[in-house]
């Protein structure tokens, strides 16, 4: 009897053993990945980088797909994203196949932040149960004092959401806001694009607005000027009332269309129309606004500017008539200048980058 009640007490004893195991086995899980992004939610494209590879870009449309409706394919460069209560966005080039499609250059881009985010959150290849981790984020936007606060509200804590159908939860626990341009002015530092005296003059031309910054050789903001309108999306909306245009498609042009066209040799989708023989009737006039505006502004402090420093993904039309100007420089990849600049370097490497 006795040795039977033995036995019986180690068996019982077993389960608690094999429990103790257990808690400290989740006790030495290793805590959840931080991860730092930086992103550049533009009117024309969400730009986003993690400091490895090349920067990626996703058009900034999108489609809101009725619950009733199946999705077109989706892809990293094109995804859709689910909501917990079950509301589905389709972001990218693949919204144009619905019949529809919202713009974000004619929306507020700051109330859309947290969309944005969600777009532009790539999963590991091993996720396929649940994509967790932290995350840092380093975001930009034109007016800082306007807006930070509105971004801070929507990316701060944890989100969870579905993008090309896998679940993720993220926990946002630091956001970082800056003046939309600073971004490509550290990156042109890091490329040895700045002068090491006088003033550089920053011009940030994106698809809805323009912005200019005056710097000096530390860095700091002397003048600024924000125009909310006035960027690529002014200069197709003209475009797109020309009857040399609108008469041959019997209706007139989606401007969002012809935004698309400034970078595939100004060609309206695949109808096989063209505005490139007339372009500068519409091109001169934008050019010459935004310089004119730049110099009335700035005449007080001309005399110690050293540098214009053009960027931004809307600067390419203008690249040519900024050939061989002295005090000129066009960022390379101005598309992605701003949102390499926002994701931050240690000392080391910037200086091995800036030394290469």
């Amino acid at each position: 009897m006795t040795s039977v009640e033995t036995r019986q007490t180690k068996a019982k004893k077993e389960p608690t053993i094999a429990h103790s195991d257990s808690i400290a086995a989740s006790q030495q899980m290793p805590a959840a990945p931080t991860r730092s992004l930086a992103l550049d939610g533009g009117n024309y494209d969400l730009k986003f980088w993690d400091g490895t590879g090349i920067p990626k870009a996703i058009r900034s449309i999108r489609f809101q797909v009725p619950q009733g409706r199946d999705a077109v394919r989706y892809s990293d460069s094109s995804p859709l994203v689910e909501l917990p209560d079950g509301t589905r966005y389709h972001f990218g080039t693949q919204a144009y196949k619905y019949r529809r499609q919202q713009q974000t250059v004619v929306e507020n881009k700051v109330d859309l932040a947290r969309l944005h985010l969600y777009a532009c959150l790539e999963a590991d290849r091993a996720a396929e149960a649940l994509c967790q981790f932290n995350l840092q984020l380093h975001v930009s936007t034109p007016e800082p004092a306007r807006s930070q606060e509105s971004l801070r509200s929507q990316l701060m804590g944890v989100h969870e959401f579905k993008r090309n159908g896998i679940p993720f939860r993220v926990t946002v626990d630091r956001v970082e806001v800056e003046r939309e341009g600073l971004g490509s002015y550290r990156y042109a530092q890091r490329l040895g694009l700045i002068a090491e005296n006088g003033y550089t003059i920053v011009v940030d031309i994106g698809g809805g607005t323009w912005i200019t910054r005056l710097m000096d050789a530390e860095g700091d903001v002397i003048d600024e000027n924000v125009m909310d309108r006035g960027g690529a999306y002014e200069l197709a909306t003209a475009i797109s009332f020309d009857k040399r245009l609108s008469n041959l498609l019997g209706t007139t042009a989606d401007p969002a269309i012809v935004m698309d066209g400034f970078k595939t040799g100004h060609n309206y989708a695949d109808t096989g129309l063209s505005w490139s023989l007339w372009l500068d009737d519409y091109l001169d006039p934008w050019f010459k606004g935004i310089f004119q505006t730049i110099k009335a502004q700035y005449t007080p402090y001309m005399a110690r500017v050293t540098r214009f420093l053009v960027t931004g993904g809307s600067s390419h039309l203008i690249t040519e008539r900024l050939a061989g100007r002295k005090l000129f420089a066009v960022m390379p990849e101005p598309q992605f200048a701003n949102v390499r600049g926002l994701f931050p370097i240690n000392e080391g490497l910037q200086l091995c980058m800036t030394t290469k």
